[in-house]
């Protein structure tokens, strides 16, 4: 019997599945970046997986559905990697949040505040412009 491919409407993966989609779709774009990548099956120090370059550096990533800063990553030396209108985004987590926090974009958030987390749905103009030097064309 021959093998036929179908494709799969993103939408109707699970959690668990999305993220493994999203995973693979990144690392096909770290490549073109000399990056090879390792998914972690369990977070370690925060990670979903590790991105390590030619030249030897790595990077701890944490991969979400859309921009986040969540207080619990903190210290951890941590990047954050989402895909946004077809953008991938790959930003150090700590040195971004101390700009948004700065321009007080999350200030007096119940989600900030009291929970620790604030995710942002879409990308205001503002958000692209500080996110512009974390942007990997795909």
């Amino acid at each position: 019997m021959p093998l036929t491919f179908k494709r799969h409407p993103y939408s109707q993966l699970n959690s668990r599945q999305q993220e493994a989609y999203n995973f693979q779709k990144v690392s096909a774009v770290l490549a073109d970046f000399g990056f090879v990548t390792i998914r972690l099956a369990d977070d370690w120090c925060g990670a979903d997986f590790i991105a390590q370059h030619l030249d030897g550096g790595f990077l701890k990533v944490q991969l979400k559905g859309r921009l986040t800063f969540d207080k619990k990553y903190r210290g951890k030396d941590l990047h954050i990697c989402f895909l946004s209108e077809r953008s991938w985004y790959l930003y150090p987590h700590d040195e971004v949040l101390d700009q948004v926090l700065a321009d007080g974009q999350m200030k007096g958030t119940k989600s900030w505040d009291e929970n620790g987390m604030y995710n942002f749905p879409s990308l205001s103009s503002r958000l692209k412009v500080l996110l512009e030097p974390y942007r990997i064309e795909s």
